[in-house]
């Protein structure tokens, strides 16, 4: 499998993302809504860790469901984590793999599409470490039918990778059992957006930060005819509301 894009390279692309985030995070709100739709906590948490929180919007959700809850929002991006201030009682610049927080210190582990960025492992057992024992996860990341189009359309067109590779529904429930989690629940949807061009899809993606794709990407741009040709692939899939971006989203549950 591929190396994922390197921690340095993925916060300086969320730091510079940080101002067209909110406008553009269409999918981040429609998935955070949705993993709280689904998530039964008991008993109700009292202290919530945000785990790459952004700017905020997963703890805004989580203080009007819980608003007794003390919420501490963690992002190793400094420009999103500023953004946040205001949603949480604390903010830790930190990464979530490696977090600089007590053991056994919180009722609740909340990630909103953040751990597809990780290696999932470290994550999964940071996670297990700082809840108390009975506590809860809840988490949403993307799993391997993520840009099925965009895909599709540059596989004629060169060798070099262009996504992310996305964790199976497997793996991710491997990875919380190894971690110690028990009561593991997964629910998986797809979700697709619409763009009237690719040239706009492609910078909704990156005015989210989500475009560094790790090694084996491109260094440089397409030439004319072979953008031409990516364009020319990706209309083969257009509907009547436009050209889709598809997004395989996993949705896991799980109590230490």
């Amino acid at each position: 499998m591929p190396a994922p894009p390197s921690r340095q390279r993925v916060r300086e692309s969320f730091d510079r993302a940080a101002a067209s985030y909110d406008d553009a995070a269409v999918l981040q709100r429609q998935v955070c809504e949705s993993l709280l739709a689904g998530f039964t906590s008991s008993p109700e948490p009292t202290r919530i860790l945000d785990a790459g929180c952004g700017t905020g919007y997963g703890a805004r959700l989580l203080r009007k469901r819980w608003p007794d809850a003390t919420i501490t929002a963690v992002d190793f991006a400094p420009a999103m984590l500023a953004r946040a201030r205001q949603e949480a009682d604390l903010c830790l610049a930190a990464d979530i793999e490696a977090l600089p927080c007590q053991t056994d210190g919180y009722t609740t582990w909340w990630s909103n599409l953040t751990v597809q960025w990780c290696a999932v492992d470290p994550v999964f057992r940071e996670a297990w470490r700082v809840l108390q024992p009975g506590g809860q996860l809840a988490l949403s990341t993307l799993g391997p039918g993520t840009f099925d189009e965009l895909r599709t359309a540059f596989s004629g067109i060169d060798r070099y990778r262009h996504t992310l590779t996305f964790s199976e529904p497997a793996t991710i429930e491997a990875a919380l059992a190894g971690a110690g989690f028990c009561e593991i629940h997964l629910h998986r949807e797809t979700i697709s957006l619409h763009y009237p061009d690719l040239k706009t899809l492609l910078r909704a993606v990156k005015d989210i930060g989500a475009h560094s794709v790790g090694e084996g990407a491109r260094s440089g741009l397409l030439g004319r005819a072979a953008w031409q040709r990516v364009q020319i692939a990706y209309e083969a899939h257009r509907t009547a509301a436009g050209l889709p971006a598809r997004y395989d989203v996993l949705l896991a549950y799980a109590r230490k």
